[in-house]
Parts: C-alpha cells; sequence; structure tokens
C-alpha cells in the first residue's frame, strides 16, 4: 500500500508552522512529520482547525492547528478576547475564570491563556491549582465575569486536552457567540497572539472561594435531618486521578456525612491516570478499585468523578449484594424522583417547577414529570442547552433539576454546567433517604420501573478518527437520512425525528409537524410502533458517531428484574443488528 501524501492545502498550512513565530521545539516535531514517507500524521494534525463542539476545543496534544498545543489554545484566547471586546464594548472592565484539571500541560495552557487574556486587558482570576468545573462556572456567576475557561478534556483518555469556553451567566458558550467566537479564531495568526501581559491583571483565585462554592452546595440538600440520622452511611468516593480529590469530600463532610472511605491509589493526582486505561466513570475498568475497596469496607454506595468533576458514576447493591454500576439514564431517574417526591412531601412543589433533560435522554424522565405535574423540556445533548433553558425561564419558573444519560446533573442553577460536586452531595442524601426506610438505591430504582414503566438503555459508539474519519460518520449519517430502516426488532418504525430539518414525519398516518427548537443539529431519532427509541449524532467532541438505544416493557414485581434485563439486552442486541451495528 502506498504511503498517503498531504495534499497542497494541507503542505502550506503546515510549512506555516515551519516558517512562522513558533518555537524551535514546535517547529523541530512538524519537521519531523514532514520528513515521515508517511504523512497519515501531518494530514490528521494539519487537516483543519479544532473547533468548538458541543463541550469546546478538544484535541489530542501535539503539533499542529488539529491539536492541542500552546498556539491552538493562544488562538483560540486570542480569538475570545477580542470577541468579548466587541460584545462587552460598554463595560469598563471585561472579567474571566480559568481553571484546569488533572491532565498533562493543563496547567500550562491555563497560564498561557491566562497571559493572553491580561495583554488584551481582561482582568483574569486563575484559580491557584486544579479545580472542579462547576467550580469555574460558579466563579463566573459569583463574580460577575463575562466569561471564563477551563482547560480539561473531561472524561477523555490522556493524549487529549481541551478548553470549554464559558458565558456572562457560567453556561457554556451558545449560538450566535460560539459560531462568532470561531469567526475571530480563524483571522488570528501567531504574530497577533497578544503575549505578556501585566501581571497585576492577573488575581489569584483559592480557599476563599472554594468555601463561597461549598456554601452553595450543601443547599442542594433537601432532607439533612435524614443525614444526621444516617450519617454513619458508609460511602466510597474516588476522584479517579481529578479534580474532585479536596472538594467533594470537603462537601460531604460539610453535609454532615461521617463515613467518607478513599481509594488511595486514585486519590494520585495525575494525567497519566496510572490506575485506568480511561478515566471515566461510564467504564467498569474505571471503578474497579472502587469498588474493591467497597467490599472490604462493607460499604453502601460507591461514587466516582471525572478528571474535571462534572460527571458522577455510582455503583449500588442488588438485591444479591452485589455491587452493580447504575447508567446515566437510571441516574438522572433516581435524581429527578427523588427531587420531586421529596419536594412534594415537604410542601415544595408550588406549581412552577420545570426539569430538563436532553432528546437522547431516557423518556421515563419525562414520564415522572408529567405524571408528577412537573413541566419538563427536551433539549439538544449538552448542558448548555440545559442552561439555556434555565436562562429562558430566569424569574419566571424554577428549575429544580435536569441532566443527560452521559452520567451528568445538575442539581441546581447556582452552576450552569453538569456538576459532580453537588450531585454526589444529592446522590449520597439519596442514599439515606432509602436506608432511612430500610431500603437500599437499588430498591429505589426498582419502585419507579414499576410506577412509570421499566426502560433499557445502551449507547453504542462508532469510532472513526483523522480526516477519512470524519467523511465516513457524515456519510453514515446520510445514508440513515435515506434509507431510515423499515422495522427495530420487529417492530415497524413509526415516527422519525430529523433536528437537520426540524421536521418530524408520522409514518403511519404520512404526517409532517415542526419540531420545536430554536436550531438544527446532526440528529436523527427513530421510533417503533411498541416505544423503541433510537437516537444517531455525531459527536461534538470526539471522532466517534454515537448510537443511543432505548426499548421499553413492564415490571411488575421486583423478582422479574433479572428476566427483564435479560430479555431486554436480547432485544437491544436484534436493534443493533437490525441498524447494521
Amino acid at each position: 500500500m502506498t504511503n498517503p501524501t498531504a495534499p497542497e492545502n494541507i503542505t502550506l498550512k503546515a510549512n506555516e508552522w515551519l516558517t512562522g513565530n513558533y518555537d524551535d521545539s514546535t517547529k523541530k516535531a512538524v519537521q519531523e512529520l514532514f520528513d515521515n514517507p508517511d504523512h497519515t500524521n501531518l494530514i490528521d494534525a494539519f487537516y483543519r482547525d479544532l473547533e468548538f463542539g458541543t463541550g469546546g476545543l478538544r484535541g489530542i496534544m501535539g503539533v499542529g492547528s488539529n491539536r492541542m498545543n500552546i498556539y491552538t489554545v493562544g488562538a483560540a484566547t486570542q480569538g475570545l478576547s477580542t470577541y468579548l471586546k466587541i460584545a462587552f464594548a460598554h463595560l469598563p472592565q471585561i472579567g474571566v475564570a480559568i481553571g484546569h484539571d488533572c491532565r498533562n500541560n493543563s496547567r500550562l495552557f491555563a497560564e498561557t491563556a491566562a497571559d493572553i487574556f491580561a495583554a488584551n486587558g481582561i482582568k483574569v482570576y486563575l484559580f491557584e491549582d486544579l479545580r472542579p468545573t462547576p467550580e469555574i462556572s460558579f466563579a463566573i456567576r459569583h463574580l460577575g465575569l463575562q466569561s471564563g475557561i477551563i482547560i480539561t478534556a473531561s472524561h477523555n483518555p490522556k493524549e487529549y486536552n481541551g478548553y470549554k469556553a464559558y458565558w456572562d451567566d457560567g453556561s457554556q458558550i451558545v449560538e450566535p457567540h460560539d459560531e462568532n467566537i470561531i469567526q475571530e479564531v480563524l483571522k488570528v495568526k501567531v504574530d497577533q497572539i497578544k503575549r505578556n501581559g501585566p501581571t497585576n491583571n492577573i488575581s489569584i483565585l483559592g480557599d476563599e472561594m472554594d468555601q463561597e462554592f461549598l456554601k452553595n452546595v450543601v443547599t442542594v440538600s433537601l432532607s439533612p435531618e435524614i443525614i444526621k440520622r444516617q450519617k454513619d452511611l458508609k460511602i466510597v468516593y474516588t476522584p479517579i486521578h481529578g479534580s474532585g480529590v479536596k472538594l467533594i469530600p470537603m462537601a460531604l463532610a460539610k453535609l454532615g456525612f461521617a463515613n467518607i472511605i478513599h481509594v488511595p491509589e486514585q486519590d494520585v493526582v495525575s494525567g497519566e491516570f496510572p490506575t485506568v486505561i480511561s478515566p471515566n466513570p461510564e467504564e467498569p475498568a474505571a471503578m474497579k478499585l472502587a469498588i474493591e475497596k467497597a467490599i472490604e469496607t462493607n460499604a453502601d454506595l460507591v461514587m466516582a468523578s471525572d478528571p474535571d468533576a462534572d460527571r458522577l458514576g455510582i455503583a449500588i447493591r442488588n438485591h444479591q449484594g452485589e455491587f452493580i454500576l447504575v447508567n446515566g439514564n437510571q441516574t438522572v431517574l433516581i435524581f429527578l424522583y427523588y427531587i420531586i417526591t421529596q419536594r412534594r412531601a415537604l410542601g415544595l412543589l408550588k406549581g412552577n417547577e420545570f426539569v430538563v433533560k436532553t432528546i437522547v435522554t431516557s423518556e421515563l424522565a419525562a414520564e415522572i414529570a408529567s405524571k408528577n405535574g412537573v413541566e419538563y423540556y427536551d433539549c439538544y445533548t449538552g448542558f448548555k442547552y440545559i442552561a439555556e433553558v434555565i436562562r429562558e425561564n430566569e424569574g419566571i419558573k424554577q428549575y429544580i433539576g435536569g441532566g443527560e444519560e452521559s452520567f451528568g446533573f445538575m442539581p441546581s442553577d447556582f452552576v450552569r454546567d453538569k456538576d459532580a460536586v453537588s450531585s454526589c452531595s444529592l446522590m449520597a442524601e439519596i442514599a439515606a433517604w432509602a436506608k432511612d426506610q430500610n431500603k437500599t438505591l437499588f430498591d429505589i430504582l426498582l419502585e419507579i420501573y414499576a410506577e412509570y414503566g421499566y426502560s433499557k438503555e445502551k449507547m453504542k459508539y462508532v469510532v472513526r478518527t483523522g480526516k477519512s474519519g470524519a467523511e465516513e460518520i457524515e456519510q453514515l449519517m446520510v445514508n440513515f437520512r435515506l434509507n431510515p430502516p423499515s422495522q427495530l426488532a420487529g417492530s415497524p418504525l413509526a415516527i422519525v425525528k430529523d433536528y437537520l430539518t426540524l421536521e418530524e414525519k408520522n409514518l403511519s398516518s404520512n404526517t409532517m409537524k415542526s419540531i420545536n427548537q430554536k436550531i438544527t443539529a446532526n440528529v436523527l431519532q427513530f421510533f417503533t410502533a411498541d416505544g423503541t427509541k433510537v437516537s444517531v449524532r455525531p459527536s461534538g467532541t470526539e471522532p466517534k458517531i454515537k448510537f443511543y438505544i432505548e426499548v421499553k416493557d413492564t415490571l411488575t414485581s421486583s423478582d422479574q428484574f433479572e428476566n427483564l434485563e435479560a430479555k431486554t439486552n436480547v432485544k437491544i442486541d436484534q436493534v443493533m443488528k437490525d441498524l447494521g451495528l
């Protein structure tokens, strides 16, 4: 097979890095890509510029316009600075907060961005060390700033890093600002990046902001008296080497939990993530050490956060006393069930409350809300869209919770992004609430299924890297639009929703209606006659196309659960075959 040679547009772009104002080590690395007869890595490094997706800027670390490095971070920061000065030209001083997680180069990228913001005359509030993502969102709101960033690649493998940008309400940037910022970033040449900003434009944030954040975190508690009774609940918590290591145990202690058990090997802060292949609480391997510690200590609950402490993973005991992992959909259901149930019991439901879920999250979340008279909203994947719903209802309706299937939940609106610090705190309270009734979280989950219907979900993704991979993913979406499946697991297709055209087609009545979303998105959804739901979308931050599958059934008694799980797993397997997966 002939080694691929980079096309002219890519070599021209790469040559700019060889001749431009880049440091010697960067030029040397680019030259090595040129010198390799196989230009695959050169093509992947330069075939595009990193773009803001649902989670901001994210990519593999290395040289090139399609890589995370001080120059792509620099261009993003310069472009963001320029746009901030346009958008907030009426203010005498613009301010931003900067945080970072545990990843390799995260502190370097954070300090690089701080210097560039400062050189642009923007006041910078830089956290002294790694901090959870939700605290950066909180700090923007608390200090009345106009923007902020956190350097993180969330739960991705160690080769990755990223750059999440936030607006003045503490939410990740949405349209039109995201597209406008991209346009400013694309204009930036390396010589136009301002540097060597005045140090008096940079203030350091530390313990004082932590304490303000934690004061708000403890307000998510609905039942402090239950925690007092169950303060010795045994909780194993792991930060998986990340930024939850300090604040999540502090939050649990402030709520009154007195028996927090650590996983010492994973309390080690490291961008190498030495105990896991992937620092993702969705992955069983990442939870293995924590579950082993829970078995050893006879714990009640296992909780984990990802490197930037916005995602929450939990493991609970089933009726056989074995720890099982709870998926992201189930976590959302448990949260919403508890919040609504307790608010009703405490007389806190006034009739103007609402919850939010993303379109790929279990439809049972909508059932829980609807059957309890609580308004719910569907939005696109990404907490920036949940935050947008909150913003649109500010001062009119009360947000009481929202989440998505990818292990994210936001219990309150003092943060405008997914928040593992608050979520761990509230989940521990829910476990205490269950124990106070001589139940477990597993019992609570079964009660939800019995009352609102049973569903089983699975997310399957297909990875296609590089330029050719992006093209293949695009073609897969085209093919599904042109040739949707006629049936899934024996049930005929009933409804197709296409968020690129914002049209919903009912196949049985052959009618069309509009989908109530403000913007389009490259997402397809298939609904069958028996309630099966499949959502297909390319990831906005990773080289993946994702398939979200949900099948439904009925749980009439708890002893049916295992058989129902097996039955629906078989059905999901068939759905995947019908999709060609």
